[in-house]
């Protein structure tokens, strides 16, 4: 398939329409992003839980890797201070700790909102593409991204955000089917308490038929068919998280890889019990405990903080059973020992032999 005329390829100066997902937590190594965008893709850094200085210091790492483009993406959610559950919260999230051998705690701890800071720092070291989840960026942050060049990719849950989203001035939207892994970016949980869980191939065209930039599929694509559905239904291209978490230079934890490589199309769940936000992942202890006490987790951040201690004890210890396991639904189609160069390869390779089994048959 020649990609050079994709409209998308065109905008981000890619070779193939293909955008690495920014998964949040540590996989999206400036290792991953270089590889991804030296391949052709387009590499993203996941930003949103790192400091201003951790984000200048990696996209120095990346640029020193790769002279192609790449993004970063950033979180817009509105900070809540809702924290009315902390003590019901703290009484489930110290048995587990009491599990792990951590220390008890019984208090909620105050989580620095850097969002300004990190933008400054994007647009200061020549980032050339951002890309937002759980909203779009503030009119005035837009404003300068569009004075310094940055293109805008806008993840959306349903068509009213993307509306919303290309009111705003997104360049490129990508629709997030409710498939995907880890954090979707529903705008307002108020509206969707556990998020927009619209699939993705019911999601993309309706998205394609209301925006007119372009649009990109994300949700369970993991292959060359995954693409070519995808572009069938009107994608400019497509997104992919799931499916480069088991590539050499993902910094996914070799035990979380593995719970991967073992899961399948049933082993997901969406639960708010790690952040306070809706997102998915393989279904474990952590969540079997929280949730069946029935009590609600505090909202997004608070619930983030409380739970890090948590999270980073049990992968210490190598114990899957109390990590956040995000993936998608697609995860029987995983492939392992790969390098993000040669999933790439092999996606597009998968690609172009379908549509060469479909010109041949006509």
């Amino acid at each position: 398939m020649n990609f050079h005329l994709n409209n998308l390829c065109r905008l981000l100066h890619i070779e193939y329409p293909m955008i690495q997902a920014g998964m949040a937590g540590g996989p999206t190594t400036p290792e991953l992003v270089s590889a991804v965008s030296n391949a052709g893709a387009l590499g993203t850094l996941a930003a949103a839980y790192l400091t201003p200085s951790e984000i200048r210091s990696a996209v120095r790492a990346i640029k020193a890797s790769t002279n192609k483009p790449f993004a970063v993406n950033i979180f817009c959610a509105e900070m809540s201070d809702e924290t009315n559950s902390w003590q019901e919260v703290h009484v489930i999230l110290n048995r587990m700790r009491k599990k792990l051998g951590l220390p008890e705690k019984w208090k909620v701890e105050e989580t620095i909102n850097h969002v300004s800071e990190q933008f400054q720092v994007i647009i200061e070291e020549g980032v050339p593409i951002i890309s937002t989840a759980f909203g779009t960026l503030p009119e005035k942050q837009m404003i300068m991204a569009k004075e310094n060049g940055v293109k805008i990719i806008s993840m959306v849950t349903t068509v009213r955000e993307a509306i919303k989203a290309e009111q705003g001035g997104a360049d490129i939207i990508v629709a997030q089917g409710s498939d995907a892994g880890g954090h979707r970016g529903t705008f307002d949980l108020r509206d969707h308490p556990n998020g927009a869980n619209i699939g993705t191939f019911s999601l993309l065209p309706q998205v394609v038929d209301a925006v007119n930039v372009p649009v990109v599929a994300a949700g369970g694509i993991m292959d060359g068919r995954g693409v070519i559905a995808a572009l069938a239904l009107g994608a400019a291209g497509v997104q992919l998280g799931t499916a480069f978490l088991t590539v050499k230079e993902s910094g996914a934890h070799p035990v979380y890889k593995k719970e991967l490589l073992a899961s399948t199309e049933e082993s997901t769940v969406i639960t708010k019990v790690f952040t306070g936000r809706p997102a998915r992942g393989i279904k474990n202890t952590f969540i079997e405990e929280f949730e069946k006490n029935k009590i609600n987790p505090m909202s997004f951040p608070a619930q983030n903080t409380a739970t890090g201690d948590i999270r980073k004890e049990a992968a210490k210890q190598n114990n899957p059973e109390y990590m956040s396991l995000w993936a998608g639904q697609g995860t029987r189609l995983l492939t392992d020992h790969l390098s993000a160069s040669d999933l790439i390869k092999k996606i597009i390779k998968e690609a172009e032999g379908i549509v060469k089994n479909i010109t041949s048959s006509y």
